[in-house]
């Protein structure tokens, strides 16, 4: 099991975009930070690579409300398990054209 595979308690979750915005772009390295807002107001970070595709490196829930799933208000990897279902939000959704325009 990867640790991009959703399992267990973390089933009843469905995290729904509702704004990707671009944080900083390194576009000789092909490095990209965004910024994404949940539908339940979660905010989180999500780092991504274009060589040659888009593939997201790593995503983290910023610190400004309690974790979605486990609750708690402090670090936790609980996003790193939705991060295939976010992927394919963000590719289905075009999203990120649209946040690098």
């Amino acid at each position: 099991m990867n640790k991009f595979e959703i399992t267990g308690d973390y089933m009843s979750y469905r995290p729904q975009i509702v704004d990707l915005t671009t944080a900083s772009r390194n576009e000789e390295a092909g490095l990209y930070e965004f910024t994404m807002k949940l539908a339940d107001g979660t905010l989180c970070r999500v780092f991504y690579s274009r060589d040659p595709e888009w593939k997201m490196t790593s995503i983290s829930r910023l610190q400004k409300t309690p974790c979605p799933v486990c609750r708690k208000d402090f670090i936790c990897k609980c996003m790193e398990k939705f991060a295939g279902e976010i992927h394919e939000q963000i590719q289905d959704n075009q999203l990120i054209e649209q946040a690098t325009k």
